[in-house]
């Protein structure tokens, strides 16, 4: 940057930057994650486990003592000693909150005000801003066709502005290979292997890369995790006026003319399959899911989706 040049927190809309990610930290301090379980206290940290012996730490075996969880016994000691033992564990204090971010060649679009890859950095930010301000520690798994990134969980600001300064790298246009395409699948896959049981895994796609594996993939994550799935759209993926537009896969061009009836019928249907698909598969799964637009505020919507995500039954 030139001597004397301004420095302005706003991106051009296809470039991500740290500082329009840091500006979003004061709106999001409201913001309310979900969880299972109420707190148990102040003290004792944010959330209460949602699973007997996951996402809980082992701290002892003690002698069985009436009114204990027979779940809990600890059979190898009590068939040492001969004597009924149980196990104590000790509850986290912060819960893991993991972003899944798929950035796919897909992502790279926008006709509204900035790219669908821009609006899923800004989201994802506003995720790790309302995590770290609950207590929790934020952590993501960064994905593109070929290759990804793991950002192990951690807390207090370091862990935001780490995942920040990640976004802001990996959702850079021209250090990705945007003629390459990978399933989202495999990415959920190394996400069900890696993520700890207790942690609130936030899925971040436009969902093109969606097949019948993540199905398998979703059910497994979500028996001891909390889901949710937010889908990124741009308004021409969905709602096209009369007219040719020129397209193309970066191979073949065509025109696509959506004066024809039969070509507005073939648009009308593949967007519907695009935008049903994903969202009966996480709510079949009871996950969370919410659509976000490239027009959108994403603080916004975060706080609206939230709203409705926390006051759903578990």
């Amino acid at each position: 940057m030139k001597s004397g040049q301004k420095r302005t927190v706003a991106g051009d809309g296809i470039h991500l930057t740290a500082e329009e990610l840091i500006a979003l930290r004061p709106r999001c301090h409201a913001l309310r994650l979900p969880m299972k379980q109420a707190a148990a206290s102040a003290l004792a940290g944010a959330y209460r486990s949602r699973f007997r012996g996951r996402g809980v730490d082992f701290l002892e075996s003690r002698n069985y003592q009436p009114g204990d969880d027979i779940r809990n016994m600890d059979w190898r000691v009590t068939a040492r000693t001969g004597r009924p033992h149980t196990k104590v564990f000790q509850e986290e204090r912060e819960r893991p909150v993991l972003i899944v971010l798929d950035a796919s060649p897909s992502l790279y679009f926008g006709t509204r005000q900035r790219l669908k890859s821009v609006i899923a950095g800004q989201m994802a930010a506003a995720v790790a801003w309302a995590a770290v301000r609950r207590g929790d520690r934020i952590g993501g798994f960064l994905f593109s066709p070929g290759r990804h990134r793991e950002l192990r969980p951690a807390g207090g600001r370091r862990g935001a502005m780490r995942m920040i300064q990640g976004l802001v790298e990996w959702l850079e246009p021209q250090g990705n290979d945007l003629n390459l395409t990978e399933p989202l699948s495999v990415a959920l896959e190394r996400v069900r292997h890696a993520v700890r049981p207790g942690s609130l895994v936030v899925v971040i796609s436009d969902f093109f890369g969606l097949d019948e594996d993540c199905n398998r993939h979703l059910s497994r994550l979500h028996q001891h995790n909390d889901i949710i799935g937010c889908q990124v759209l741009d308004a021409a993926e969905y709602r096209l006026p009369a007219g040719r537009y020129p397209i193309s896969d970066g191979k073949d061009a065509a025109v696509l003319d959506m004066g024809l009836g039969e070509s507005r019928k073939r648009y009308d249907s593949m967007v519907q399959r695009h935008t049903e698909e994903p969202r009966r598969m996480f709510q079949k799964h009871q996950c969370g899911w919410f659509i976000l637009h490239t027009h959108d505020d994403p603080v916004d919507v975060l706080g609206r989706e939230l709203r409705l995500l926390v006051g759903r039954p578990g």
